[in-house]
């Protein structure tokens, strides 16, 4: 969420619709900066929100107007909404205010299945693994799903309608809540953002609490979901993390691997597609407790009383927001356009050395570490169409690949300020 110049955001259209509806007045209405325009959580581009908080000075008392939110609501699009207001003290800031967040990632079970046999990742796994002693490595052509007759000489297109009806077990369920808990706590997480070195402190964050739910059916395809609960998050950190976590239990890479991706070396983390990222909304603890001390003492009427920020209370229709704008979406567009599969391909056609840390002990080989100004002979690169979360339909669309190591000279404070 934030204003580009020349750009459509969700913070501008918001702010655009206020001054419509008079809530900013027209001499504020060239500059967010003049009613001090801040937000709890600047979520980089393609990053699905359902709840956020703006904080600004505004004008409630709009005259003619009864309810200045549903006035805003009527000026916004409808996969934007307001869903309330709140008086907060002179001194709140919206982003430092924010004691946590709360983000969900929802992905297709069939990510867990093992790399095709014979893809670029498998050989170069296969070779690496050779070399390594005392391992026995996956064998991915044992594996249920690629064993079957049908897949012997099978098309990407029909992989992928046999991979939406596959059902993971109970084990596989289990292996991704156990690795998940490696993340929970506060680490180093330098490898999962761009344009950090192992020694910024900035890197250290922390995670209350990672959830797994169990895995769901909706339509053909089982999904299952992660709910990140974290003190804060930098740029690409969530993707990020899915992507180790999810490729580690697929390729049978021990949860040892999270360990090592905390120390000092550098490696390549692919992101996962934006599509599956979900704000869920920011959380505000400690200025909620300082505000019901001061409460106690006062009436609701008194211009001092603050209510508490609570998202809850707006639950049942964020729900039906979600359900509609962001769930059926997103459900739409993989069933259309198989984004997670053509993920998933995009790692296994890589046969070079980037990857390497994905291995049947867990350990970074040097082979795989990334060394700054070092040329790679076959760096892993990123597609870009992995961070859109709204897709044209089919025309042949040309793709573009990403370049890590430009996005990592972004300027620093934008660094710091975004996340997702």
């Amino acid at each position: 969420m934030q204003i580009q110049p020349d750009v459509r955001t969700i913070e501008g259209v918001l702010f655009d619709a206020l001054v419509r509806a008079g809530a900013v007045s027209s001499d504020n209405a060239d500059d967010p900066v003049k009613v001090n325009l801040g937000r709890a959580a600047r979520t980089d581009a393609g990053v699905h929100a359902a709840g956020n908080l703006v904080s600004m000075k505004l004008i409630t008392a709009i005259p003619g107007v009864e309810d200045w939110v549903a006035r805003v609501n009527e000026e916004l699009p409808p996969e934007i909404r307001v869903w309330g207001s709140v008086r907060v003290q002179n001194s709140f800031n919206a982003r430092m205010s924010c004691d946590s967040r709360k983000y969900t990632y929802f992905f297709p079970s069939y990510l867990l299945i093992p790399p095709k046999p014979g893809s670029g990742f498998q050989r170069a796994y296969a070779q690496h693994a050779q070399s390594m002693q005392g391992v026995v490595a996956q064998d991915a052509s044992t594996h249920p799903f690629w064993s079957a007759p049908e897949s012997h000489s099978s098309s990407s297109m029909d992989d992928l309608a046999r991979k939406r009806l596959w059902r993971i077990g109970a084990d596989q369920v289990e292996l991704i809540r156990e690795t998940a808990k490696k993340f929970e706590g506060t680490h180093n997480f330098h490898n999962f953002t761009v344009g950090r070195e192992f020694g910024d402190r900035s890197n250290q964050r922390h995670m209350w609490k990672i959830e797994i739910s169990d895995p769901a059916v909706y339509g053909d395809t089982e999904w299952i979901s992660v709910l990140f609960h974290g003190q804060s998050f930098m740029l690409h950190q969530i993707r990020k993390m899915m992507s180790a976590l999810i490729l580690s239990c697929r390729t049978g890479t021990p949860g040892q691997v999270i360990d090592e991706l905390y120390g000092p070396r550098m490696v390549m983390v692919p992101k996962m597609p934006a599509l599956g990222l979900l704000l869920e909304y920011p959380i505000f603890d400690s200025y909620n407790k300082k505000v019901t001390s001061i409460n106690e003492k006062l009436e609701p009427a008194h211009a001092d009383y603050r209510p508490e920020i609570d998202f809850e209370k707006h639950r049942e229709s964020i729900d039906a927001f979600k359900q509609t704008f962001i769930y059926d979406n997103m459900r739409c567009i993989e069933d259309r356009d198989g984004v997670f599969d053509a993920w998933v391909r995009s790692i296994d056609s890589y046969g070079g050395d980037d990857l390497l840390y994905l291995n049947p002990k867990g350990i970074i080989p040097a082979v795989a570490v990334i060394r700054k100004g070092d040329r790679r002979d076959n760096p892993f690169k990123e597609k870009r169409k992995f961070d859109l979360t709204s897709f044209p339909d089919k025309q042949g669309t040309s793709i573009i690949e990403d370049d890590e190591e430009t996005e990592s000279k972004l300027n620093k404070s934008r660094l710091e300020d975004m996340e997702g």
